[in-house]
C-alpha cells in the first residue's frame, strides 16, 4: 500500500477535504453575493464571474470523483460529435439512477471545457441546500 492509498483511508484527510470544500464554498457564495451589484451594470460580466466561481467549486467535486474514487467516465460517440463539444450550445439529458450521476455529467463538462457554465434543471428544494443550491441560484439555474 503506497502513501497515497494510505492517506485516502484516513479520517483526518476526509475531514480536511470536507472542510476545504465547505470553507471555499462559503467564500465563493459570499463573493457571488457581492457580484449582485454588477447585475444592473453588466449582466455579461456578472455571468462570466459567476461561471468562473462555480468552476472553482465544481472542479473540487470532479477531482474527488476522478482522483479520489478512481472513477472513470467513458463517453461513446463518433468523432464528428466530439468535434462540436465545447463549441456550441447543447442539451444533455442524463438517466439519473444514482446520487452521483450528476458528477459524471460534470466530469464530461470538465473534459470539454464547459463545467463553469453548465446548467441544470433542479427541484425547488435544492435551492435551500448550502453551497451547491446557493451557487446554482447565482448561476440563474431554473428551479421547478
Amino acid at each position: 500500500m503506497g502513501l497515497l492509498a494510505y492517506l485516502k483511508t484516513q479520517f483526518v484527510v476526509h475531514l480536511l477535504i470536507g472542510f476545504v470544500f465547505v470553507v471555499s464554498g462559503l467564500i465563493i457564495n459570499f463573493t457571488q453575493l457581492c457580484t449582485l451589484a454588477l447585475w444592473p451594470i453588466s449582466k455579461h460580466l456578472y455571468r462570466r464571474i459567476n461561471c468562473r466561481l462555480a468552476y472553482s467549486l465544481w472542479s473540487q467535486l470532479v477531482m474527488l470523483l476522478e482522483w479520489w474514487s478512481c472513477t472513470e467516465c467513458t463517453l461513446f460517440t463518433d468523432q464528428a460529435t466530439v468535434d462540436h463539444f465545447g463549441k456550441e450550445h447543447v442539451v444533455v439529458i442524463l438517466n439519473h439512477n444514482f446520487e452521483i450521476d450528476f458528477l459524471c455529467g460534470w466530469t464530461m463538462c470538465e473534459r470539454f471545457g464547459v463545467l463553469g457554465s453548465s446548467k441544470v434543471l433542479a427541484k425547488r428544494e435544492l435551492l435551500c441546500v448550502p453551497l451547491i443550491g446557493w451557487t446554482w441560484y447565482f448561476l440563474e439555474i431554473v428551479f421547478c
